[in-house]
């Protein structure tokens, strides 16, 4: 198989994961035979540093031409002084509504080996942990109209929600056909007794789920979601809910799970091209240390093998390898408990690609 890849390593600790997760996709393009041509990319606050633009042409003609994207981290507080329009994070907004990505998927999956680093009580992490959140992309108050003004001497200003029944259905769809390959539950989380887009959110999404006989579906607003992740998480399976909302509630799942360096994602649209990416963000503090966490890259690599290649056995390969360095006692800082064996961000990639490369067999 030959496929073009875009790597945007980006801001931070950005190009040190990136890095890692490149040397395990090396070694799955070896062992199978596969040609993965990867084309570096600027975005974010290195585009910003090079041209002068979060998201250069250039760049977006690159990302277009790809069949994938894996992406590092993007922004820092180097670029706080950048207009609204030209900052880090507004690359990622506009890397969506370019490539038409409107679902993100996030797993809240706690790893055995790390169920010590959970802050929830033991008979919580005992219950399991294992859910999606399903977060529409490029709709709601992050793609509304922005205004500030001045009114009655006072700065004043607003962002404006909207969705169409459209937008819904289409992140629906994701949510439900998720569920009929796990546990078949979806939880719609919304404030339908507050916003009317939430009142259409119910709506469109009973109608929809019609079409699923087989799956439970059941709704929760937001504040209520918060608390009950926290409070008892292996009630979940399926989490559908729009942009800001699943920007919020995703973050909070990943938490639970003992760290966010672990936590891979995909951005899927309405072809198999996708972006894949830690939900980490860039820590500009422990930049160029060699102590970041790369297993969420690393496991962002496996998805986009499965989700937008088909390979199921490479994908397979990654997460065995990745659960063998864990079982060994591995563990770079973020995860570190006693007893374990502490390695570096570098080390770590050595040690899940070497674990490919000896000890995972081909099917």
């Amino acid at each position: 198989m030959k496929k073009n890849i875009a790597v945007i390593k980006g801001d931070g600790i950005g190009p040190e994961i990136v890095n890692e997760a490149l040397k395990v996709l090396h070694v799955i393009e070896k062992k199978y035979n596969h040609t993965f041509q990867l084309t570096e990319v600027l975005a974010g606050g290195a585009a910003i540093d090079a041209t002068g633009n979060c998201l250069p042409q250039e760049s977006i003609d690159q990302l277009l031409a790809s069949d994938s994207v894996l992406l590092g981290a993007v922004g820092g507080p180097k670029y706080d002084s950048q207009p609204p329009e030209n900052r880090p994070e507004k690359a990622l907004l506009r890397i969506r509504s370019t490539l038409g990505l409107f679902a993100n998927m996030r797993p809240a999956k706690l790893y055995p080996q790390l169920r010590e680093a959970s802050p929830l009580k033991d008979e919580l992490v005992d219950e399991g942990i294992d859910f999606v959140v399903v977060r529409e992309l490029t709709g709601g108050i992050y793609f509304g109209k922005h205004e500030t003004w001045t009114e009655n001497g006072q700065e004043t200003a607003q962002d404006i929600m909207k969705y169409s029944t459209a937008e819904i259905r289409r992140i629906a769809k994701v949510a439900f056909d998720t569920a009929m390959v796990r546990r078949k539950h979806v939880t719609c989380v919304d404030k339908a007794n507050v916003l009317d887009t939430s009142k259409l959110w119910r709506r469109t999404v009973r109608e929809m789920a019609k079409d699923y006989p087989e799956v439970t579906l059941d709704f929760m607003y937001v504040d209520n979601a918060a608390m009950q992740i926290c409070r008892k998480p292996s009630q979940f399976d399926v989490i559908l809910t729009e942009n800001m909302f699943g920007d919020i509630l995703s973050d909070e799942a990943s938490m639970i799970t003992g760290t966010i360096g672990t936590i891979p994602s995909s951005s899927l649209g309405e072809t198999s091209r996708g972006m894949y990416e830690p939900i980490h963000g860039s820590a500009p503090d422990i930049a160029g240390q060699d102590i970041a966490d790369p297993l969420g890259t690393i496991l962002s690599v496996g998805m986009m093998l499965k989700y937008s290649f088909g390979l199921e056995q490479e994908a397979e390969d990654i997460d065995r390898a990745v659960n063998a360095v864990l079982n060994a006692g591995y563990r770079t800082p973020d995860m570190m408990s006693e007893g374990m064996k502490k390695v570096s961000c570098h080390q770590m990639g050595d040690l899940v690609a070497t674990e490919i490369e000896n000890n995972c067999k081909e099917m």
